[in-house]
Protein backbone atom coordinates (compact mmCIF):
# COMPACT_ATOMS: atom_id res chain seq x y z
CA UNK A 1 0.00 0.00 0.00
CA UNK A 2 1.84 3.32 -1.16
CA UNK A 3 2.26 5.69 1.63
CA UNK A 4 -0.05 8.94 2.12
CA UNK A 5 1.26 12.05 0.71
CA UNK A 6 2.60 14.31 3.22
CA UNK A 7 0.20 17.33 2.31
CA UNK A 8 -2.87 14.82 2.42
CA UNK A 9 -2.14 13.84 6.23
CA UNK A 10 -1.86 17.24 7.04
CA UNK A 11 -5.05 18.34 5.29
CA UNK A 12 -6.80 15.39 6.83
CA UNK A 13 -5.38 16.42 10.23
CA UNK A 14 -6.61 19.76 10.04
CA UNK A 15 -10.03 18.63 8.64
CA UNK A 16 -10.04 16.42 11.71
CA UNK A 17 -9.78 19.53 13.69
CA UNK A 18 -12.21 21.70 12.21
CA UNK A 19 -14.91 18.48 12.48
CA UNK A 20 -14.02 18.12 16.18
CA UNK A 21 -14.14 21.88 17.22
CA UNK A 22 -18.04 22.11 15.51
CA UNK A 23 -18.87 18.97 17.10
CA UNK A 24 -17.44 19.66 21.01
CA UNK A 25 -19.19 23.62 20.29
CA UNK A 26 -22.65 21.40 19.34
CA UNK A 27 -22.10 19.55 22.87
CA UNK A 28 -21.57 22.45 24.49
CA UNK A 29 -24.37 24.31 23.50
CA UNK A 30 -26.93 21.10 23.89
CA UNK A 31 -25.70 20.88 27.80
CA UNK A 32 -26.25 24.60 28.05
CA UNK A 33 -29.87 24.51 26.98
CA UNK A 34 -30.77 21.32 28.98
CA UNK A 35 -29.80 23.38 31.91
CA UNK A 36 -32.16 26.33 31.09
CA UNK A 37 -34.75 23.67 29.55
CA UNK A 38 -34.07 20.04 31.50
CA UNK A 39 -34.64 17.00 29.41
CA UNK A 40 -38.18 15.35 29.78
CA UNK A 41 -38.27 12.63 32.62
CA UNK A 42 -38.65 9.03 31.02
CA UNK A 43 -41.48 6.40 31.86
CA UNK A 44 -40.20 3.54 33.83
CA UNK A 45 -44.33 1.89 33.66
CA UNK A 46 -43.60 -1.81 33.52
CA UNK A 47 -39.69 -1.17 33.45
CA UNK A 48 -38.03 -3.57 35.35
CA UNK A 49 -35.66 -1.39 38.27
CA UNK A 50 -33.15 -3.59 40.53
CA UNK A 51 -32.34 -2.05 43.73
CA UNK A 52 -29.72 -2.86 45.78
CA UNK A 53 -29.06 -2.39 49.63
CA UNK A 54 -33.03 -2.12 49.05
CA UNK A 55 -33.53 -2.84 52.84
CA UNK A 56 -33.29 0.32 54.20
CA UNK A 57 -31.87 3.67 54.13
CA UNK A 58 -31.51 5.47 50.45
CA UNK A 59 -32.20 2.08 48.89
CA UNK A 60 -35.46 2.13 50.42
CA UNK A 61 -36.30 5.23 49.51
CA UNK A 62 -35.31 4.94 45.84
CA UNK A 63 -36.81 1.54 45.65
CA UNK A 64 -40.48 2.45 47.16
CA UNK A 65 -40.56 5.96 44.42
CA UNK A 66 -39.76 3.46 41.56
CA UNK A 67 -42.51 1.39 42.76
CA UNK A 68 -44.78 4.64 43.23
CA UNK A 69 -44.07 5.17 39.17
CA UNK A 70 -45.48 2.36 38.47
CA UNK A 71 -42.03 0.24 37.52
CA UNK A 72 -41.50 -3.33 38.84
CA UNK A 73 -39.19 -3.20 41.60
CA UNK A 74 -36.53 -6.33 42.18
CA UNK A 75 -35.56 -5.59 45.52
CA UNK A 76 -31.64 -7.32 46.77
CA UNK A 77 -30.56 -7.08 49.98
CA UNK A 78 -28.67 -9.44 52.00
CA UNK A 79 -30.93 -8.87 55.00
CA UNK A 80 -34.44 -10.57 54.25
CA UNK A 81 -36.22 -9.07 57.07
CA UNK A 82 -35.47 -5.37 55.75
CA UNK A 83 -35.88 -6.35 52.21
CA UNK A 84 -39.44 -7.76 52.90
CA UNK A 85 -40.79 -4.83 54.70
CA UNK A 86 -39.33 -2.85 51.25
CA UNK A 87 -41.55 -4.52 49.51
CA UNK A 88 -44.51 -4.47 51.69
CA UNK A 89 -44.30 -0.95 51.38
CA UNK A 90 -44.35 -0.60 47.53
CA UNK A 91 -46.76 -3.61 47.40
CA UNK A 92 -49.22 -1.09 49.95
CA UNK A 93 -48.80 1.55 47.65
CA UNK A 94 -50.24 -0.75 44.59
CA UNK A 95 -47.13 -1.38 43.21
CA UNK A 96 -45.43 -5.00 42.18
CA UNK A 97 -42.12 -5.68 43.95
CA UNK A 98 -40.02 -8.96 44.09
CA UNK A 99 -37.23 -9.72 46.97
CA UNK A 100 -34.40 -11.42 46.66
CA UNK A 101 -31.70 -12.13 49.11
CA UNK A 102 -27.78 -11.53 47.67
CA UNK A 103 -24.44 -11.02 48.81
CA UNK A 104 -23.13 -8.51 45.85
CA UNK A 105 -19.47 -8.91 47.26
CA UNK A 106 -20.27 -13.14 45.97
CA UNK A 107 -19.74 -13.23 42.36
CA UNK A 108 -21.38 -16.52 41.91
CA UNK A 109 -24.45 -15.19 43.57
CA UNK A 110 -24.63 -11.97 41.84
CA UNK A 111 -24.96 -14.66 38.25
CA UNK A 112 -27.14 -16.76 39.70
CA UNK A 113 -29.20 -13.89 40.74
CA UNK A 114 -29.29 -12.00 37.40
CA UNK A 115 -30.65 -15.47 36.07
CA UNK A 116 -33.01 -16.07 38.59
CA UNK A 117 -34.30 -12.37 38.40
CA UNK A 118 -34.25 -12.70 34.24
CA UNK A 119 -36.64 -16.19 34.74
CA UNK A 120 -38.63 -14.90 37.53
CA UNK A 121 -39.79 -11.39 36.49
CA UNK A 122 -37.51 -10.57 32.77
CA UNK A 123 -34.95 -8.16 32.03
CA UNK A 124 -33.45 -5.58 34.15
CA UNK A 125 -34.15 -1.74 32.52
CA UNK A 126 -32.49 0.77 35.00
CA UNK A 127 -30.08 -1.35 37.35
CA UNK A 128 -29.47 1.01 40.91
CA UNK A 129 -25.87 -0.34 42.77
CA UNK A 130 -26.96 1.17 45.56
CA UNK A 131 -25.51 -1.30 48.26
CA UNK A 132 -22.47 -0.04 50.25
CA UNK A 133 -21.28 0.69 54.03
CA UNK A 134 -19.28 3.32 55.40
CA UNK A 135 -16.69 2.81 58.42
CA UNK A 136 -16.16 6.05 59.75
CA UNK A 137 -12.80 6.66 62.18
CA UNK A 138 -8.98 7.18 61.46
CA UNK A 139 -7.55 4.53 58.79
CA UNK A 140 -4.85 3.44 61.14
CA UNK A 141 -7.82 2.20 63.22
CA UNK A 142 -9.68 0.69 60.65
CA UNK A 143 -9.64 -2.76 61.25
CA UNK A 144 -8.53 -5.34 57.90
CA UNK A 145 -12.01 -6.74 58.09
CA UNK A 146 -13.58 -3.34 57.55
CA UNK A 147 -11.62 -2.17 55.03
CA UNK A 148 -11.60 -5.47 53.39
CA UNK A 149 -15.53 -5.30 53.22
CA UNK A 150 -15.60 -1.76 51.83
CA UNK A 151 -13.81 -2.56 49.26
CA UNK A 152 -16.07 -5.77 48.70
CA UNK A 153 -18.84 -3.95 48.83
CA UNK A 154 -18.65 -0.76 47.69
CA UNK A 155 -16.20 -1.81 44.69
CA UNK A 156 -16.39 -5.38 43.84
CA UNK A 157 -20.24 -5.40 44.01
CA UNK A 158 -20.78 -3.07 41.23
CA UNK A 159 -18.17 -4.81 38.99
CA UNK A 160 -20.17 -8.21 40.04
CA UNK A 161 -23.49 -6.15 39.45
CA UNK A 162 -22.47 -4.68 35.72
CA UNK A 163 -20.81 -8.27 34.66
CA UNK A 164 -24.48 -9.96 35.65
CA UNK A 165 -26.62 -7.79 34.21
CA UNK A 166 -25.27 -5.68 31.21
CA UNK A 167 -24.47 -8.24 28.66
CA UNK A 168 -28.48 -8.25 28.72
CA UNK A 169 -28.90 -4.83 27.94
CA UNK A 170 -25.92 -5.12 25.14
CA UNK A 171 -28.17 -7.55 23.49
CA UNK A 172 -30.91 -4.85 23.13
CA UNK A 173 -29.04 -1.97 23.18
CA UNK A 174 -31.33 -0.95 25.91
CA UNK A 175 -30.91 -0.05 29.97
CA UNK A 176 -29.59 2.42 32.43
CA UNK A 177 -26.85 1.84 34.60
CA UNK A 178 -26.70 3.81 38.14
CA UNK A 179 -24.14 3.82 40.66
CA UNK A 180 -24.15 5.64 44.19
CA UNK A 181 -20.77 6.97 44.62
CA UNK A 182 -20.62 10.41 46.82
CA UNK A 183 -19.23 13.73 47.40
CA UNK A 184 -16.35 11.44 49.15
CA UNK A 185 -15.73 10.51 45.60
CA UNK A 186 -15.23 13.53 44.76
CA UNK A 187 -12.98 14.89 47.64
CA UNK A 188 -11.36 13.07 50.37
CA UNK A 189 -12.19 13.42 54.31
CA UNK A 190 -11.02 12.56 57.43
CA UNK A 191 -11.95 9.27 58.84
CA UNK A 192 -13.30 8.10 55.43
CA UNK A 193 -9.88 6.92 54.06
CA UNK A 194 -10.95 3.40 52.64
CA UNK A 195 -14.64 4.85 52.19
CA UNK A 196 -13.15 7.49 49.71
CA UNK A 197 -11.11 5.23 47.83
CA UNK A 198 -13.63 3.47 47.42
CA UNK A 199 -16.37 6.11 46.24
CA UNK A 200 -14.01 7.73 44.19
CA UNK A 201 -13.28 3.85 42.58
CA UNK A 202 -17.23 3.87 41.84
CA UNK A 203 -16.59 7.27 39.53
CA UNK A 204 -14.02 5.71 37.91
CA UNK A 205 -16.02 2.44 36.99
CA UNK A 206 -18.52 4.45 35.16
CA UNK A 207 -16.71 6.90 33.81
CA UNK A 208 -14.58 3.95 32.12
CA UNK A 209 -17.53 1.74 31.08
CA UNK A 210 -18.83 4.81 29.37
CA UNK A 211 -15.49 5.04 27.42
CA UNK A 212 -15.71 1.51 26.80
CA UNK A 213 -19.32 1.36 25.43
CA UNK A 214 -18.57 4.47 23.86
CA UNK A 215 -15.63 2.85 21.74
CA UNK A 216 -16.87 -0.44 21.33
CA UNK A 217 -18.22 -1.04 17.39
CA UNK A 218 -21.40 -2.43 18.57
CA UNK A 219 -24.67 0.34 18.94
CA UNK A 220 -24.72 1.09 22.80
CA UNK A 221 -26.36 4.48 22.37
CA UNK A 222 -29.08 3.02 24.28
CA UNK A 223 -27.20 2.01 27.15
CA UNK A 224 -27.19 4.88 29.86
CA UNK A 225 -25.48 6.31 32.44
CA UNK A 226 -25.80 8.09 35.98
CA UNK A 227 -23.58 8.67 39.07
CA UNK A 228 -24.91 10.22 42.11
CA UNK A 229 -23.07 12.29 44.15
CA UNK A 230 -24.93 13.26 47.57
CA UNK A 231 -23.50 14.90 50.30
CA UNK A 232 -24.20 14.27 54.13
CA UNK A 233 -27.41 12.23 53.88
CA UNK A 234 -29.42 11.84 57.06
CA UNK A 235 -29.47 7.56 56.58
CA UNK A 236 -28.10 6.54 59.87
CA UNK A 237 -24.41 5.98 58.08
CA UNK A 238 -23.90 9.49 59.26
CA UNK A 239 -23.31 9.18 63.04
CA UNK A 240 -21.46 12.29 63.92
CA UNK A 241 -22.03 14.91 60.96
CA UNK A 242 -19.24 17.87 61.68
CA UNK A 243 -20.78 20.82 60.10
CA UNK A 244 -19.39 24.35 61.02
CA UNK A 245 -21.92 26.39 58.71
CA UNK A 246 -25.39 24.42 58.94
CA UNK A 247 -27.66 27.39 57.32
CA UNK A 248 -25.26 26.29 54.01
CA UNK A 249 -24.28 23.13 54.41
CA UNK A 250 -26.98 20.73 56.56
CA UNK A 251 -27.21 17.33 55.99
CA UNK A 252 -29.77 16.11 53.46
CA UNK A 253 -33.08 14.56 53.82
CA UNK A 254 -33.10 11.00 52.83
CA UNK A 255 -36.60 11.52 51.00
CA UNK A 256 -35.35 14.81 49.38
CA UNK A 257 -32.04 12.86 47.87
CA UNK A 258 -34.33 9.78 47.01
CA UNK A 259 -36.53 12.73 44.36
CA UNK A 260 -33.42 14.15 43.13
CA UNK A 261 -31.69 10.50 42.49
CA UNK A 262 -35.47 9.21 41.01
CA UNK A 263 -35.66 12.42 38.65
CA UNK A 264 -31.70 12.44 37.41
CA UNK A 265 -32.39 8.79 36.53
CA UNK A 266 -35.87 9.63 34.85
CA UNK A 267 -34.00 12.80 32.81
CA UNK A 268 -30.87 10.63 32.28
CA UNK A 269 -28.57 12.67 33.41
CA UNK A 270 -24.60 11.56 33.34
CA UNK A 271 -23.90 12.90 36.80
CA UNK A 272 -25.49 14.86 39.72
CA UNK A 273 -24.00 16.06 43.58
CA UNK A 274 -27.12 16.21 46.15
CA UNK A 275 -27.14 19.21 46.74
CA UNK A 276 -26.87 20.09 42.86
CA UNK A 277 -24.48 23.65 43.55
CA UNK A 278 -21.95 21.17 45.19
CA UNK A 279 -21.70 20.21 41.34
CA UNK A 280 -20.04 23.46 40.48
CA UNK A 281 -18.60 24.69 43.75
CA UNK A 282 -16.01 21.10 43.66
CA UNK A 283 -15.33 22.54 40.23
CA UNK A 284 -13.85 26.08 41.72
CA UNK A 285 -12.09 24.01 44.62
CA UNK A 286 -10.52 21.50 42.36
CA UNK A 287 -8.65 24.74 40.62
CA UNK A 288 -6.82 25.53 43.64
CA UNK A 289 -3.34 23.89 44.74
CA UNK A 290 -3.27 21.19 47.73
CA UNK A 291 -2.51 23.65 50.52
CA UNK A 292 -4.79 26.15 49.58
CA UNK A 293 -7.76 23.52 49.49
CA UNK A 294 -6.72 22.92 52.55
CA UNK A 295 -7.13 25.90 54.09
CA UNK A 296 -10.52 26.18 53.04
CA UNK A 297 -11.44 22.54 54.12
CA UNK A 298 -10.21 24.30 57.52
CA UNK A 299 -12.54 27.58 57.07
CA UNK A 300 -15.35 25.32 56.16
CA UNK A 301 -15.11 22.83 58.67
CA UNK A 302 -17.63 19.71 57.20
CA UNK A 303 -17.08 16.21 58.10
CA UNK A 304 -17.52 13.12 59.88
CA UNK A 305 -15.97 12.54 63.34
CA UNK A 306 -15.60 9.05 63.98
CA UNK A 307 -18.08 6.29 65.62
CA UNK A 308 -17.66 2.46 65.99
Amino acid sequence: MAEEPQVIYVLRIIFEIIWMILRLNLEIIKALFRVVVPQDRKDVTGDIVLVTGAGHGMGREIATRFGKLGAKVVCVDINSKGNEETVSLIKKNKGEAYAYICDVTDRAAVMQLAEKVEKDVGQVDILVNNAGIMPCKPVLKQTEKEIRATMEINVNGNLWMIQAFLPAMLDRNSGHIVAMSSMAGKMGLRNLVPYCGSKYAVRGIMESLAVELHEDPRNTNGIKFTTICPYIVNTGLCHNPRIRFEAVMKTVDPGDAADQIVDAVLREYHEITIPSDMYYSNKVFNLFPPSAGMILTDFIGTGLDPHE
